[in-house]
């Protein structure tokens, strides 16, 4: 059996976390290490390491993780101009290797590259 992620032991409550949001299918904390003046992270319950490691199977999460960062982004009040960022590998940044979506609002963006 796989190890448990840091967010796999924030989900079974044994890590605790500010949780702003959750629900059957995912949680949404507020990152611990902020880019942005609101980022929050929304996280599956089901531990899928990495977005490419996402089958047909995950459709459904996947869908429902997008309409709640919406959701979320709207109850944090920046729903006019967020940032959704997912990085995929430690190439790209990942460094908990169970699948997460930054939310990231109240700042301004660069349109050229991440800005962050």
């Amino acid at each position: 059996m796989p190890e448990e992620t840091l967010f796999t032991k924030i989900i079974n409550g044994d890590i605790p976390a500010e949780k702003l949001y959750e629900d059957d299918i995912c949680i949404c904390i507020r990152d611990i290490s902020p880019q942005a003046p609101t980022h929050v992270l929304l996280i599956p319950r089901k531990p899928i390491p990495r977005l490419a490691d996402a089958s047909e199977e995950d459709q459904a999460i996947l869908g429902h993780l997008m309409v709640k960062a919406g959701e979320i982004a709207r109850q944090l009040g920046v729903d006019e101009a967020f940032r959704l960022v997912v990085n995929n590998g430690a190439g790209a940044g990942q460094t908990v290797f169970h699948l997460h979506l930054h939310i990231l609002g109240n700042k301004k963006f660069s349109e050229q590259g991440l800005g962050m």
